[in-house]
């Protein structure tokens, strides 16, 4: 990557615009080398389903991750209200000794995992007031990224496609809406499903990418990890390069064609 184009999220700057997730991992030492593979500098946790320390007896994630190492990104997935959400990113906060970037997420149904608007509202309201610097999945619907925005929050992440669907961005349209009104980073979270769907959404012009089981259900996480750091370098270099314009059926041959040698026919 660029060493001039670095990534810069609530007022600190981070090499890589790839942001991965730690769950759906056979075991924590395989995390480790997914993520080593990915460059990621930030990785994110599920408080309800990860251990970083609530509970002494099972292994901890912070020993194959330590914070001086990568930021760790605490996440409310399995969170059906604000109410839940804020207690789990407070009790997330007291185990990180004051950490105050999290990432939040209020589902609104167990079956899609969509996301809960009101719900998500009423949280990032609460935890911006608290002090907290809120990254927010949300619905790719731009009224409502701007409305998330104008609380506070330092990040806006809207859904490419459902969570662990694999489908790719299927509203390209929406998230260019939501990029060209921002004025705080946006990444696609949710839906990427390969290394194209990494590219394509950083060529659109989002400022990072956020995946996990695109990662961790490949048949060779570590493999695919490397291939997404390479497709999210690969699509932020093409968006920064300026792609050629779309031509529909406008002959311009890539070689010259002054100067050919002309072939002479016998008369």
């Amino acid at each position: 990557m660029n060493s001039n184009d670095l990534f810069t999220l609530a007022g600190k700057t981070y090499a890589s615009r790839l942001l991965v997730g730690t769950g759906k991992y056979k075991d924590f030492q395989e995390t480790r080398e997914a993520i080593d593979a990915s460059g990621a500098d930030i990785v994110t946790v599920a408080i309800r389903r990860t251990n970083i320390g609530q509970n002494a007896n099972e292994p901890n994630l912070l020993d194959f991750l330590p914070p001086s190492r990568f930021t760790i990104l605490p996440n409310t997935a399995g969170c059906f209200t604000a109410d839940d959400a804020v207690r789990t990113l407070r009790l997330a906060r007291e185990l990180l000794d004051g950490h105050a970037l999290v990432k939040l997420e209020v589902l609104g149904s167990a079956d899609n995992l969509f996301p809960n608007m009101p719900e998500t509202l009423k949280a990032a309201k609460t935890l911006v007031d608290d002090g907290f610097d809120v990254m927010v999945y949300c619905t790719d619907d731009p009224i409502q990224c701007r409305m998330l925005e104008d609380i506070g929050c330092v990040a806006v992440m809207p859904l490419a496609s459902l969570i662990g669907s694999g489908m790719g961005i299927l509203n390209p349209w929406n998230l260019r809406l939501i990029i060209d009104q921002a004025s705080v980073p946006v990444l696609v979270d949710a839906g990427v499903g390969t290394a194209s769907d990494a590219a394509i959404a950083m060529e659109l012009g989002c400022d990072g990418v956020l995946m996990n089981t695109a990662i961790a259900g490949a048949q060779n996480p570590v493999l695919m990890a490397s291939a997404m750091k390479k497709a999210v370098e690969a699509g932020r270099e093409a968006f920064l390069a300026g792609r050629m314009p779309r031509k529909f059926y406008a002959a311009s041959p890539s070689s010259p064609t002054e100067g050919l040698i002309q072939s002479k026919t016998k008369s």
